[in-house]
């Protein structure tokens, strides 16, 4: 495979970019090599500079749920260039009206530019409107750069957090509680000694920031009764999981109701986007309505509200979470063929359209488990399946997603694809 052209893009890029790419996980660092440079996409397809083509199974991140350049999307772009920006429209208004229809849990919603700045300011919401200080969240999940995010558990089930990077003050990190995903028992102790203090626990309902890791029977149900139980908000981060897993989300799937929610990626279609909705009596807390303050100039800009009306308008065609549920079991099921008939260990995880292979004898079920994968061997496979003209995460520790535009066709070919490489690397 040439990749030349990407290799000299990568050097170029290094003189102006920090490592050469705006979001650390591009730069191939965790798999080895150099990044692929893309240059054109078209329904399940990527194409390189090199004139290489792949079958993407990222879909720029997840929101890309009904293929590359669908041409209703492309409709909707064309006829708002001509809006402008910076005063309200029309869609705004229509893209929120399908997401409150869509997630009964969310009576109101405000739009923001990404999934950063909707966590973000979901937290302050549940800071100011329960004028409490401290929030949870759960180890390996992820959901944004903001500094009291960036933390990682403390020595004790009930310590708080320390920062993960530099330039995060400590005095931010010390609000944070960090504690294991898909246990309820350690929440239960922190919540019986610092639950009054507790303004919201944080977290992605079906984690897919550290691969995708299912969560327990209970646990969700579970953990919506403990924040009831001491006045605590419950806030879900479904960015990536909103209207993928599900039409209504994770929250349909395990009939939850969260206080909060957060959204991004496909309800943008693709281009930058955020929102974050909830209960009306706790969103009219919002500015200006209210006095908790946030603002975004580019918030709700047209561009990202057509892509995202044109593309939930589609998700609401009969059929359509069938059909992606279709091709994810018959990927689930020939990769599992292959893990079985070639002695691989390793561990397959897979709610609808969403799937990550860890590289582990053990059951993944958590942020101490998923590391237990073996990532030399993920880079090598991750490699290998390019080479194949499959397009995976560069990490180990991302999920994979399946688009409407995936046919049986490159189903099988990625199938075919796994078993070839699983066969080198075990030789």
């Amino acid at each position: 495979m040439n990749l030349n052209k990407s290799k000299e893009a990568f050097l170029e890029a290094k003189k102006v970019i920090p490592g050469g790419v705006n979001s650390p996980v591009r730069a191939f660092k965790s798999v080895g090599g150099s990044p692929i440079f893309i240059n054109r996409a078209k329904g399940a397809w990527l194409y390189d500079i090199d004139g290489n083509e792949y079958i993407d199974y990222i879909g720029s991140w997840g929101p890309m749920i009904v293929g590359h350049r669908h041409p209703d999307v492309l409709a909707a772009l064309e006829e708002v260039l001509t809006y402008g920006n910076g005063a309200p429209t029309e869609l705004e208004t229509i893209l929120a009206q399908i997401v409150v229809e869509a997630v009964p849990s969310v009576e109101m919603i405000r739009m923001v530019n990404s999934g950063t700045e909707a966590t973000m300011s979901a937290i302050r919401l549940a800071r100011g409107y329960t004028d409490r200080d401290l929030i949870v969240k759960l180890e390996g999940c992820y959901h944004g750069h903001a500094d009291y995010l960036l933390i990682e558990a403390g020595s004790g089930a009930t310590t708080l957090g320390v920062p993960t990077s530099p330039g995060v003050p400590k005095d931010f990190a010390k609000n944070t509680i960090s504690a294991p995903y898909n246990d309820l028992e350690t929440l239960c102790k922190i919540f019986a000694e610092r639950g009054e203090e507790i303004a919201a626990v944080i977290l992605e309902p079906i984690p897919g920031n550290m691969g995708l890791i299912l969560p327990k029977e209970g646990y969700l149900s579970g953990l919506r009764e403990l924040t009831k139980e001491y006045g605590t908000l419950l806030i879900f981060d479904e960015v990536m999981t909103g209207f993928r897993v599900a039409y209504g989300g994770a929250q349909e799937l395990y009939d939850i109701d969260p206080d909060l929610t957060c959204f991004g990626k496909i309800i943008g279609g693709g281009l930058p986007v955020g929102a974050y909705g909830g209960k009306k009596e706790i969103m009219l807390h919002l500015a200006p309505e209210g006095p908790i303050y946030q603002a975004g100039t580019l918030s709700g800009n047209p561009l990202a509200m057509a892509a995202g009306i044109s593309t939930l308008s589609l998700l609401q065609k009969p059929g359509v979470y069938d059909q992606l549920w279709l091709m994810g079991k018959r990927l689930e099921d020939g990769i599992r063929q292959n893990l079985e008939e070639l002695n691989v260990p390793a561990f397959l995880t897979r709610s609808g359209s969403m799937f990550s292979l860890f590289f582990t004898d053990q059951e993944v079920k958590d942020y101490k488990t998923v590391r237990s994968s073996d990532t030399e061997f993920y880079a090598k496979y991750f490699k290998g399946m390019l080479e194949e003209g499959i397009y995976l995460a560069p990490s180990q520790f991302e999920a994979g997603f399946i688009s409407l535009v995936h046919t049986e066709s490159e189903i099988d070919e990625t199938i075919e694809a796994n078993k070839k490489v699983l066969r080198r690397l075990k030789t």
